[in-house]
């Protein structure tokens, strides 16, 4: 009895430290009822965080990835920035949004019963007359709009370029007077289309087309190369051959055949792509595949009877993705870069779209007017540059030999 009246004394706690909890640096304050307060925010891992330090230490692809954001961010909100609709009309006590809502001619004093045009003189003198509050967007012009008051024959120089004797010869030949243009800040096209616009949409629809197929692309690749490098033998081995014989097709020559039998539009050309796309990531995968396979914890995962699926995508799919995403950025580049080359040859998107490409097929064809292939040319060249920046910093970002400080 002694000897358990002594263990007890040693053991027991004062009355002054009951109730509460011993705090230490490295463990979090436990909440009501003893549950473990989860914290704040999103955090990066450890190794996450390095990544991100080291893509920021290189400033060419930091500040790259945040202009190419911007860019792309603003071309979302093209119908805002270039159209040929109000953004906003107060009349008669009403509130009208036109480029949202497409509202019939009749609400605004005429008698056809269609889509009102609000670039028709009359339609714009009704508005004027009754005071109409009318809020337009910073270009008067959609990528499909056609400059009915030109200074020239189409394609016409920017206006801001426009000298004394241009006018002139606006004035002898039956054009727009110089002080009654509308602005075409890089011109328009040989149809008389605002140049401007059909860059800010253009750039959007090369983009989305870019980034839609490099994402699909990429699953279908990395779903086929895992199964290839985890299963091995007679799956890699057949793959491989249907891969080889695949590959072997000439591209480009049955892009155009299809091109040219089918219709074109935006999910058919991204549809004929994806069927040579998904395999350039496959021996990528493949190989890191076939490397972790036999690691040691992967065979420790088999005995436990961990299924292959959650090996496959749990563990080892991890490790292969940090090689793949370095590849990614120069996936789309290339994607951006096919869509413009088939635009440009006239296999690309449906007649009338915007389309960089087809800017460069215009200044082709028009030498006399160098806006055209400036601004297509230097349009392309940024965006290109800008995936190349991002996907070196990416690379370095990834690369566990680098660090910087």
């Amino acid at each position: 009895m002694d000897v358990k009246l002594e263990a007890e004394e040693k053991i027991r706690v004062p009355q002054s430290l009951l109730g509460r909890e011993e705090l230490r640096p490295d463990v979090e304050p436990a909440g009501p009822m003893g549950v473990t307060a989860p914290p704040l925010g999103f955090e990066f891992s450890p190794l996450n965080a390095r990544r991100w330090r080291n893509f920021k230490a290189n400033r060419r692809g930091h500040f790259s990835l945040w202009m190419f954001l911007a860019l792309f961010i603003l071309s979302l909100f093209a119908e805002l920035i270039a159209n040929d609709r109000p953004l906003f009309i107060h009349f008669d006590g009403k509130n009208y949004f036109p480029v949202f809502v497409t509202y019939p001619d009749t609400e605004f004093g005429d008698t056809l019963g269609t889509a009102a045009d609000y670039r028709d003189p009359y339609i714009q003198r009704f508005l004027d007359e009754h005071h109409a509050t009318v809020i337009w967007a910073p270009i008067r012009f959609s990528y499909r709009t056609i400059n009915d008051r030109p200074p020239s024959a189409f394609p016409s120089k920017p206006t801001w370029l426009l000298n004394k004797r241009d006018c002139d010869f606006a004035a002898k030949n039956g054009y727009s007077q110089c002080g009654a243009l509308e602005m075409n800040w890089f011109g328009t096209d040989d149809q008389g289309r605002d140049v401007l616009a059909r860059l800010i949409y253009g750039f959007r629809i090369s983009v989305l087309f870019g980034l839609i197929l490099t994402i699909v692309s990429s699953i279908i690749g990395v779903a086929a190369g895992a199964v290839q490098g985890y299963f091995g033998g007679w799956t890699d081995l057949l793959f491989q051959r249907v891969i080889e014989i695949w590959t072997s097709v000439p591209e480009l020559y049955l892009l155009l055949i299809i091109s040219s039998v089918l219709v074109p539009g935006f999910f058919v050309l991204l549809g004929i792509l994806l069927l040579f796309s998904w395999v350039r990531l496959v021996g990528l995968v493949r190989a890191e595949f076939l490397r972790g396979r036999n690691f040691e914890y992967i065979q420790a995962a088999r005995a436990l009877g961990v299924s292959n699926r959650v090996i496959m995508f749990r563990h080892l799919l991890p490790n292969a993705m940090v090689a793949t995403m370095t590849f990614l950025p120069f996936i789309m580049s290339s994607s951006v870069m096919t869509l413009t080359a088939l635009d440009f040859l006239g296999f690309g998107l449906p007649p009338g779209s915007p389309s960089l490409g087809e800017l460069l097929s215009q200044a082709k064809g028009n030498v006399q007017a160098p806006w055209l292939g400036l601004t297509g040319f230097f349009t392309v060249a940024l965006m290109l540059s800008l995936l190349i920046f991002i996907g070196e910093a990416v690379r370095d970002a990834f690369d566990p030999r680098k660090t910087f400080t």
